[in-house]
């Protein structure tokens, strides 16, 4: 499975991104990003009652976890400080991705009980429906939502849970067994009532983790604002230090900075890859391209702002950073401990939870969603809770070794498959946001409620 991730996650992912986001960059005449008044209209115009607002606090929910903050570390320690140059490419290329399939999202959900729902696999159902392929497509979106599925175990679940363990266990020196359990417990709390009260504390939650994490990180960072430019050269040169074993382009798509770089950019956003649409999807508004704005809102805080700051504090620490070994968590807490002392680690204990349950809930949201597209019964639903809540448990004390390899080739997988139907509906994809943009009334004509 490794020699697989090394060629899916170290170069099919990256040129894949690199050409369809250059395409979709092309296709859509750099719109959005060409009418910067458009997307702070879509931005600071949103109305509370589109439910545009707690459909990207949900979507940053599943995002903002333990990507931001292990998987930056585990990018740098498997890496070196180039990966984080390959983070900020991968968000930047990703972000036309990640708008195109929030658009998509929106013009194919449907409606259960009075409410939105959607997601990559019902724009794929509806292309494959549309060119009269429904096997091939059948297939095709039951390997995507069995990816999917194995994300929300892994990435979502299991990793989440591991990484509050080990903050846990750190800080307060808890054993990993109570702290799954406890988790367990939270979890049942929460998927006992509906979808709402999920939406409802993320909401909650988000804004708050997100800006006391900032905070931390900026103090460590103005403490040591000196450092600052010369690890901003350093992220940039060593992007491009190849691995000696290979040459050439080649060479260059093997390096590890470039594949961990990148892999661990889609685990932390997860643009292209076909997961938030599910999250987009519940908005109530009937304008696609302003919720797709809000998706490239999303790649920016999740990658460019919360990332970056996690990776500035780890990498001013610099020659410290070797205290924290081989474990990302560690590396994380020795990195803020040689700053701000005994105080970070309560602060990153606090941040961690917080972020790491927060995606937590929102994965098992999404993995629901999953089940409900093949199983309309609410006992396929309580079945996968049960097992969701069991890997909620044993996640917070087994080895990861082979989850990360598992949740890196789920996530490359998904990314390649959607990658591709986007491609097939670029022109639906152009056509919304020429005619949202100029706001013609010919887009009601391609409105279709479900």
């Amino acid at each position: 499975m490794e020699t697989i991730n090394k060629y899916l996650s170290g170069t099919i992912v990256p040129i894949a991104l690199v050409i369809f986001s250059t395409l979709f960059w092309i296709k859509l005449k750099g719109r959005p990003f060409s009418n910067p008044r458009y997307m702070v209209s879509a931005i600071f115009g949103n109305k509370r009652s589109d439910g545009g607002i707690k459909a990207i606090m949900l979507a940053l929910a599943g995002t903002l976890g333990v990507g931001n903050i292990v998987g930056v570390a585990s990018a740098i320690a498997l890496g070196g400080a180039g990966a984080v140059f390959w983070m900020w490419i991968s968000a930047f290329l990703a972000m036309i991705l990640k708008y195109c399939e929030v658009v998509l999202s929106i013009l194919h959900r449907r409606i259960r009980n009075g409410e939105n729902y959607g997601g990559a696999m019902y724009y794929m159902k509806d292309y494959f429906a549309k060119i009269n392929r429904n096997r091939i497509g059948a297939v095709f979106v039951f390997v995507f939502v069995l990816f999917c599925l194995i994300n929300a175990f892994t990435m979502g679940g299991i990793i989440q849970a591991n990484a509050i363990s080990e903050s846990a266990g750190i800080t307060l020196n808890i054993d990993g067994r109570i702290v799954g359990a406890f988790l367990g417990v939270m979890c049942i709390i929460v998927f006992m009532f509906n979808g709402k009260r999920i939406f409802t504390i993320c909401e909650k939650l988000v804004p708050f983790v997100s800006v006391l994490y900032l905070v931390m990180s900026l103090a460590v960072i103005f403490l040591s604002y000196q450092s600052v430019p010369a690890i901003l050269m350093d992220i940039v040169k060593s992007a491009f230090a190849f691995e000696s074993a290979t040459a050439g382009v080649f060479g260059f798509f093997l390096s590890k900075s470039l594949r961990y770089g990148t892999i661990r950019g889609l685990f932390s956003n997860e643009a292209g890859c076909g997961t938030s649409p599910i999250a987009h999807a519940t908005s109530r508004t009937e304008n696609p391209v302003k919720q797709g704005v809000l998706g490239i809102v999303e790649v920016f805080i999740d990658t460019i702002v919360v990332c970056t700051m996690t990776a500035l504090v780890i990498l001013i620490n610099g020659d410290n950073m070797q205290s924290g070994g081989d474990n990302p968590i560690s590396i994380v807490y020795s990195s803020y401990a040689a700053f701000l002392g005994g105080i970070s680690d309560i602060l990153l204990c606090i941040s961690i939870f917080l972020f790491a349950f927060a995606t937590i809930i929102c994965w098992g949201y999404y993995g629901k969603e999953c089940i409900y597209y093949f199983s309309k019964r609410k006992l396929a639903e309580r079945i996968y809770y049960c097992f969701y809540i069991l890997a909620i448990y044993f996640g917070a004390f087994i080895n990861l070794d082979l989850i990360w390899e598992l949740a890196d080739l789920a996530i490359g997988g998904m990314t390649i498959m959607n990658l591709f139907v986007l491609y097939k509906m670029r022109k639906e994809i152009a056509n919304t946001t020429e005619l949202y943009i100029k706001k013609s009334p010919q887009m009601r004509a391609l409105w279709v409620k479900r």
